[in-house]
């Protein structure tokens, strides 16, 4: 059976037009890393969808190694999430416009799980290649942090999927039309906004190939 390794990215959302996530998971469908193909695969931003689409895409893919993308507006770094919590608790309402508070991402699941893939490794990678990169102990409690639970819960029951989740900064275009609107608006001082920080995509997207190779190849 030929390797694959599964990279998600959630559609846009929050009434932003583009999500870099999606952007990703789109150059990477189909390349090759390490000997596996890749399988991109777009996640709905809603809850009620999210936990079905995990398991099909689990059965459907059969993947070696799982890696999810997400949004974290503001960071400046690749943001490697070291645990998830079994809690769904959201500032904005998701796509279908559910807004959870105090809520349970899986009912019988543990308080938290943690990441199962090299992530210290996958730093130490992403480093020397000149990309900024972290470790991160909180992947917040919206719908990132309810996939990396969810693809850890169902791995755990199963196979022993090696997952894990990254966060990625703004694309440049997001901070540029961002700021348009500030000016328009004249909002704040534009120097004191702790969002704006961006990457480029082509950037994001080696860094990815780095996450999916480190991770393949471990």
């Amino acid at each position: 059976m030929s390797r694959v390794a599964l990279l998600t990215g959630f559609e846009p959302y929050g009434g932003r037009g583009v999500n870099p996530a999606t952007e990703v998971v789109t150059r990477l469908d189909g390349v090759e890393v390490e000997g596996a193909r890749v399988a991109g695969r777009v996640l709905p931003v809603s809850f009620g969808a999210l936990r079905s689409r995990i398991h099909e895409l689990l059965r459907e893919v059969e993947p070696e190694v799982v890696v999810s993308l997400g949004l974290w507006p503001g960071e400046g770094t690749i943001r490697l999430e070291r645990v998830a919590l079994n809690l769904a608790d959201f500032e904005i309402p998701d796509n279908d416009g559910a807004l959870l508070r105090d809520d349970l991402v899986a009912a019988a699941g543990p308080t938290a799980l943690a990441a199962t893939l090299p992530l210290r490794a996958i730093e130490r990678a992403l480093l020397r290649a000149g990309i900024p990169a972290r470790l991160s102990s909180t992947a917040g409690t919206f719908l990132c942090n309810a996939t990396l639970y969810t693809f850890l819960h169902a791995a755990a029951a199963g196979r022993g999927v090696p997952c894990g989740f990254v966060h990625l900064p703004y694309l440049p275009e997001q901070v540029a039309a961002l700021l348009e609107e500030l000016r328009k608006q004249q909002l704040l001082e534009l120097h004191q906004r702790a969002d704006l920080a961006s990457m480029s995509l082509a950037t994001m997207v080696e860094a990815v190939r780095i996450v999916l190779g480190v991770s393949l190849a471990a």
